[in-house]
């Protein structure tokens, strides 16, 4: 690559994100510069987008430029920094079912594969889910050496439930071999923001396989960072769509690197924004 056009990519990449965190296997938290994340790209094994809370069809919002511009940005991102998917984590349309099918194809258009879990203003039967997305409402899958498990928290009324407790174990179960499991979950499952649910067995469950890394949830619009549960760190990200929350629109990146470090930084195309990273 020709160094002027390398050294642009370098300052547009840290143009729009700022502080990161990471979380080493060691349990230990740490900050990283946007400089320092952008050295480690060499070293990036694997690399993921995930985005929540489109509001698709949410009246008095402009929910198909939101919608179109996060899958612009997304696709823009991939071309200079190489995603293995996306998932997007719920409350992708508002309460109509109607809308799913519609906003599917404009989802259809990123560039890399993806995975899509429901959020309570995705009101709708498993079913209906299954027969639109072609997945269902539970799954998991691998990544390397890295297990992803997606776990349901609504249902078709919009309530908040907690995942179910049985089947995630058979997963975790499945994957304890795995160097990393990651679980994303679309509502948080302890009181550490205002629109949580309390699952203590939840976590009494995570405490028996400690390789489940992180924990990935939407929801919250107004929550961009990372709070720390039983050294787990359980991170927000923003909002794509809807009338509330940060200022911007964002998507949160998960980057794990060849040493086994967790790095995660939110980002937007046409913004600085903060970043987070975990080891």
């Amino acid at each position: 690559m020709d160094k002027n056009i390398k050294e642009s990519s370098r300052r547009l990449f840290i143009k729009h994100l700022s502080m990161a965190s990471a979380m080493l296997l060691c349990g230990k938290l740490t900050d990283l510069s946007a400089a320092e994340v952008f050295a480690l790209k060499s070293k990036v094994k694997l690399r993921f987008v995930v985005a929540s809370d489109f509001h698709y069809g949410q009246a008095k919002t402009p929910f198909e430029e939101m919608t179109e511009k996060a899958i612009s940005q997304i696709n823009l991102f991939n071309k200079t920094n190489k995603l293995n998917f996306c998932v997007i984590n719920g409350d992708i349309i508002h309460d109509d079912k109607s809308f799913l099918p519609l906003v599917k194809k404009k989802i259809d258009q990123l560039e890399v594969p993806y995975y899509v879990t429901r959020g309570n203003h995705d009101m709708v039967t498993s079913e209906f889910w299954n027969e639109v997305w072609g997945m269902p409402l539970n799954l998991s899958f691998e990544v390397k050496d890295t297990a992803f498990v997606l776990a349901d928290t609504s249902n078709e009324k919009g309530e908040y439930i907690s995942p179910d407790l049985a089947w995630l174990e058979t997963q975790l179960e499945k994957y304890k071999s795995k160097k990393n499991v990651i679980l994303i979950l679309h509502i948080p499952q302890a009181k550490v923001s205002k629109h949580a649910i309390d699952t203590p067995d939840f976590f009494d469950l995570l405490k028996k396989y400690p390789n489940v890394r992180a924990g990935l949830h939407g929801h919250e619009h107004d929550q961009d960072g990372v709070k720390m549960i039983d050294n787990i760190p359980f991170m927000f990200d923003s909002h794509v769509g809807g009338n509330w929350g940060t200022p911007y629109r964002g998507f949160r990146v998960v980057e794990l690197l060849n040493d086994g470090t967790l790095i995660s930084y939110m980002m937007n195309p046409t913004e600085k924004l903060k970043e987070d990273r975990f080891v």
